[in-house]
């Protein structure tokens, strides 16, 4: 994949199929992987993205929230216009729940919440550091397993701040394996990829109003088993 923290980057996202998981006529929900655009970037050369692919297939899908390039997992894409709509308002309302699963360096505890605020780095361009000048951010997590210096962990997310969960473990001492932005190189190292899914969603269809909650495997704990450090 690329590199977009330094003047070298060179966007080169994966191919392959859209991976669908759930299709009705309000409502896609799609495993974005890890190394692609949720939505274009600026510039020729950063044009490919889930949601272009998205567009060739439902040319009225909108957007209605983002995932990091680095990390994978389920995205939400609305069909209609009231189906956007809704689901915005689900977001801004903190309604849909979401949980994300992460590789991270060392032994964490079985579970513990992390409540500081954030702010973007006013020195270091892309990233978001905890100030407390910040905005108000909580994450929950709890640890599925450990393997060899390294804890696979849920994330819980109460609020939805830009790197909120790859900053809150740096800062608690748990870096996200293959985090380039925040992990110290040894921890970067360890993966070619950010170990960070998007795991499940839950949300209220915008037309039935019934509540549908969404899963796709990470496929972490297959990786741990297979580290050899």
């Amino acid at each position: 994949m690329g590199n977009e923290s330094d003047g070298e980057f060179v966007y080169a996202p994966p191919t392959g199929p859209l991976n669908i998981v759930h299709q009705d006529k309000d409502v896609l929900c799609v495993v974005k992987p890890s190394g692609l655009l949720s939505v274009p970037g600026r510039g020729p050369a950063v044009q490919d993205s889930l949601f272009t692919r998205i567009l060739a297939e439902w040319p009225l899908a909108r957007v209605v929230h983002r995932l990091d390039m680095d990390t994978s997992g389920i995205m939400v894409f609305a069909l209609r216009k009231n189906a956007e709509r809704a689901l915005k308002i689900q977001f801004q309302n903190r309604t849909i729940s979401k949980r994300y699963e992460a590789v991270v360096e060392g032994t964490t505890a079985a579970d513990g919440q992390v409540v500081e605020p954030l702010m973007p780095d006013p020195t270091r361009k892309l990233r978001h550091i905890v100030h407390s000048d910040g905005k108000p951010s909580e994450t929950q997590y709890e640890t599925i397993r450990h393997y060899m210096g390294l804890s696979l962990v849920s994330l819980t997310p109460k609020t939805g701040r830009s790197h909120q969960l790859r900053v809150h473990l740096m800062h608690i001492g748990h870096p996200i394996v293959g985090d380039r932005f925040y992990a110290p190189e040894m921890t970067l190292n360890k993966s070619e990829r950010l170990m960070l899914h998007s795991a499940e969603i839950g949300f209220e269809h915008p037309y039935s109003g019934e509540r549908l909650q969404f899963r796709a495997a990470s496929r972490f704990d297959s990786w741990l088993q297979s580290f050899t450090g």
